[in-house]
């Protein structure tokens, strides 16, 4: 059991979803700081509040019910989209369409880390390889 740990972990596949995790937390960070400090100010300076969650409230036997909250969670999905899209997703790509018509060189070399860290990878490869 705790050699199949050890091949999962070792595993590149494995490594490359933990820095994805990481990666994706820290854009979380980002994102939400755009959102919150710029896309919610400017909703709020058009329409009044930052959200929408007091539309159409009404009670019923004294719970009250509130659909402008969907309202408010359907626009900050579409926000956090726009956020996404024209801040992270297409400067990448323009970085990208750069890189392939030559205009952007590729990275000469790897960062000293980088190359050590491929390093440590290529050795775990090569010692969790079944011995023939």
């Amino acid at each position: 059991m705790i050699q199949g740990f050890k091949d999962f972990i070792s595993r590149g596949n494995a490594i490359d979803l933990a820095v994805g995790v990481v990666i994706g937390a820290a854009f979380t960070g980002v994102v939400n700081a755009i959102v919150d400090k710029f896309f919610n100010p400017l909703v709020g300076a058009i329409f009044g509040e930052p959200n929408f969650d007091s539309v159409g409230r009404f009670t019923i036997n004294g719970a009250e019910i509130l659909p402008g909250a969907i309202l408010t969670a359907l626009v900050s999905f579409l926000l956090v989209a726009v956020a996404l899209y024209f801040f992270i997703v297409m400067p990448m790509n323009r970085l990208a369409e750069r890189r392939a018509a030559g205009i952007e060189q590729e990275p000469q070399a790897p960062a000293e880390d980088i190359a050590l860290l491929t390093e440590i990878r290529d050795l775990l490869r090569e010692t969790s390889r079944p011995q023939s």
